[in-house]
């Protein structure tokens, strides 16, 4: 893959490497500032990445990283009740299932937000998390009936 490919990848996957970010990092700078770190190691690392086939799976494997090392470094941990008055939805619809994704544990969020909203197979995912697709699958399944039991109830909080 040339850096001109690179590019036109990170262009084309800006916003969904926001959400990714925003599924573990709740504040906008945080967020911007793992994609631009994402950015610049996918850039200097390029040589690393095998196949091009894998370019989208290996970028997002980089900005989780780099999600985790900015938690690690400040030790920022914004309780949920916070992080849910800092997410803005377009949809008011949506609101309650908004509310019940950001109360799954984090490897759960994080599997539902890459499989369902960004469109990643469980092999993908399995390959970003470093897990076995088994777990992956597992974690869905999990977190689908979670939020069968937070949307049912109507709270969108967890118990």
């Amino acid at each position: 893959m040339t850096k001109e490919q690179l590019g036109n990848l990170v262009i084309d996957l800006q916003e969904s490497l926001y959400r990714i970010a925003k599924t573990v990092l709740y504040n906008d700078a945080d967020c911007m500032d793992a994609m631009q770190e994402a950015i610049v190691k996918a850039f200097s690392g390029l040589r690393a990445l095998k196949h091009d086939s894998y370019a989208k799976t290996w970028l997002v494997r980089i900005l989780l990283n780099e999600c985790y090392m900015i938690m690690r470094k400040e030790k920022k941990l914004v309780p949920l009740e916070a992080a849910s008055e800092q997410m803005v939805y377009e949809q008011k619809d949506y609101q309650d299932l908004y509310t019940a994704v950001l109360n799954l544990p984090e490897a759960m969020r994080t599997a539902i937000v890459l499989y369902y909203a960004e469109g990643f197979s469980v092999k993908e995912i399995a390959r970003i998390q470093e897990t076995t697709e088994s777990a992956v699958k597992n974690r869905l399944f999990r977190a689908r009936s979670k939020l069968r039991v937070l949307l049912d109830d109507g709270e969108g909080e967890a118990k």
